[in-house]
């Protein structure tokens, strides 16, 4: 049958340009003449048959090192898959070393203020690819608000922290100060133009247009068997079958784009990976940078603690009877015969303070750019990649549908010389994680006592970080009470929300308060500026305070006002819009009082 696929080519190389037949060349080098079996004669199809090494050529010059380096791979960790091969074999865990932070004291205060200093050298980068139909959300999940007060999407709350950033960085600096934060947003073929249009629409939320960067990443071929052979569309002979990489592709994009060089020239030191939901992490961001400077690391993952056996990866030194000693994140459903395989009986258990001696990987990553380049020069931008094919029966000959090779950002340390100083930053999870990634029903099905990582407490999470800060700086803030929404307990905090540029570090929010502040669990307050100060505030209701740049606003005295009332929302309830469903609740605006400045100038607002 070879034969006879490779004489259907053969007779079919008139049709096409020289690159094409290469490629083809190419491909029956690499035993893929299957692909040809079906082609009729030229003059039959010949536009389709162009469009066929169309697709090729897009699949070869987007993986490093070309399709035939990607069938290789796929040959060989199909051939591990086969036989079982323990990815771990010969390597011992232990804990590696990193720094635990407790927010407030003055070891994170340091940390904090290191890290702004530095932030003027930094590059973000957000991984952005899918969309939120796990979510039960049908638009992408960067335009998701993040929570009900301000309806601030992600996206734009991403973006205002970066330009605080940008800003209090500044204003360390003596002299004049013209840094500007650079944002690489790594979109897919579901999200990229929905991406555009979200920053286009919205006059890119205050960042320049010069300053973000879109960058789309491509799929990659599926495989049909053992031997890796690319499998065709089903309905369609001249289409290869696609799925998505993952997002370990964000390490070649910025690489082969030459945005990498392009930052590493222009003298910035940092590049910060971070995902599309977890409204957050820009709490951790400034102290994450502080110990990335001061250790001097070159990969610092951000890390949360973790229950053992807690369905979260956790952060692991490996060392392999050869001397070779790693430090990445391993899966938490192989942390455990890892761990019992190698001398710890009980496995993945917690110590005496409560949790795994192994910190909670986030994926949240801060690479140093200069050691960055070079492993990337190295390794053309490639990224360690695994497959997991679903075999029909323990024969493992055959699959049950087509499979592909998949790489994730996380895995970028495996690389690395022992050389490399790769630690990480553990922080509290209410300061610096709470991803909205399942939709009510998943979410209530979580055993009692995990995180749901859901719309709703995604949002109440927020609440809890800001009114849990204003308690440390010294606001009395009332006791939250529990409430179930969407079949989800959670706690309800006083509904307190700031911009970035109120605030970005908890030093910022203890200068902005003075006096006796307090504020009751049914209220609701909004704080839209930079130079909002609060002295001496009572609240007992809502209140929103907006103020433009140069507009300095005392607020203070007794507010109080019959609010805003939470209700209950069915997620069910399709009169209501998909993003309040997932939530399972929303606002009743009874009564508030809103102040807004939109001239510069010295103003007081006293209830």
């Amino acid at each position: 049958m070879a034969s006879t696929a490779g004489d259907v080519l053969r007779n079919n190389l008139s049709i096409l340009s020289p690159d094409q037949v290469e490629l083809a060349n190419m491909l029956i080098e690499m035993e893929q003449s299957h692909l040809f079996e079906h082609w009729p004669e030229p003059g039959i199809d010949d536009d389709e048959k162009r469009a066929f090494f169309d697709q090729i050529q897009k699949l070869n010059s987007s993986y490093p090192g070309g399709l035939a380096a990607y069938i290789k791979t796929a040959r060989e960790l199909l051939a591990d898959s086969k036989s079982g091969k323990n990815p771990f074999e010969g390597f011992t865990p232990s804990v590696p070393s990193g720094e635990v932070l407790t927010f407030a004291d003055d070891n994170f205060l340091q940390y904090e203020a290191a890290g702004v200093r530095e932030a003027r050298k930094a590059a973000f980068v957000l991984v952005a690819g899918g969309l939120g139909e796990r979510l039960g959300y049908n638009g992408i999940k960067v335009a998701l608000p993040s929570e009900s007060i301000t309806r601030t999407c992600f996206l734009q709350h991403y973006i205002e922290s970066i330009l605080a950033l940008q800003d209090a960085s500044c204003r360390l600096v003596e002299g004049e100060c013209h840094a500007e934060i650079p944002l690489v947003i790594m979109t897919s073929d579901d999200t990229h133009s929905r991406t555009v249009d979200l920053l286009e629409s919205n006059s890119y939320f205050g960042m320049k247009p010069t300053q973000v960067k879109l960058l789309k990443q491509e799929k990659v071929a599926c495989l049909i068997d053992n031997d890796a052979h690319l499998a065709l569309e089903p309905n369609n002979k001249y289409r290869i079958q696609t799925k998505p990489h993952g997002h370990g592709d964000v390490h070649s994009l910025l690489y082969s784009s030459g945005v990498l060089k392009n930052w590493h020239e222009a003298g910035l030191r940092w590049v910060l990976f971070f995902q599309d939901t977890n409204g957050l992490l820009f709490k951790a961001i400034p102290a994450s940078l502080g110990v990335s400077t001061t250790k001097q690391y070159h990969v610092n993952s951000l890390a949360v603690p973790r229950k053992a056996k807690e369905a979260i990866g956790g952060i692991t030194r490996l060392t392999h009877k050869d001397g070779r000693s790693m430090v990445i994140n391993v899966e938490y459903n192989q942390l455990d015969p890892l761990l019992r395989a190698t001398g710890y009986p009980d496995g993945d258990v917690n110590s005496e303070s409560g949790y795994s001696p192994f910190p909670g990987n986030i994926n949240q990553l801060i690479l140093e750019i200069g050691p960055y380049m070079e492993e990337l020069t190295r390794t053309g931008g490639a990224i360690k990649e695994f497959v997991n094919p679903k075999y029909k029966d323990s024969t493992k000959t055959a699959f049950k549908s087509s499979t592909r090779l998949e790489c994730m950002m996380q895995d970028y340390p495996k690389t690395l010389p022992p050389s490399a100083r790769v630690g990480f930053t553990v922080m509290d999870a209410w300061l610096a994680y709470a991803p909205v990634k399942n939709n009510p029903e998943d979410a209530a099905k979580v055993p009692k006592g995990n995180p749901y990582h859901s719309a709703t407490s995604g949002e109440m999470a927020i609440y809890r970080a800001n009114s849990l800060i204003l308690r440390k700086a010294g606001f009395n803030v009332a006791e939250p009470v529990l409430q179930v929404f969407n079949e989800q307990e959670v706690e309800v905090w006083p509904r307190i929300v700031w911009k970035p540029k109120w605030a970005i570090t908890f030093a910022e929010v203890k200068n902005k308060l003075s006096g006796n502040c307090s504020i009751t669990q049914g209220s609701t307050i909004a704080i839209k500026g930079r130079d909002i100060f609060l002295e001496d505030l009572s609240l007992d209701g809502t209140l929103i305070v907006n103020a433009v740049d140069g507009a300095e606003v005392k607020v203070g005295g007794h507010v109080q006002n019959k609010g805003w009332i939470i209700e209950h929302v069915d997620y069910k309830d399709t009169s209501e819009p998909e993003e309040v469903r997932i939530r399972g609740f929303k606002y009743n605006k009874v009564e508030q009082l809103e102040n807004s400045y939109d001239q510069p100038g010295k103003f007081s607002l006293k209830a």
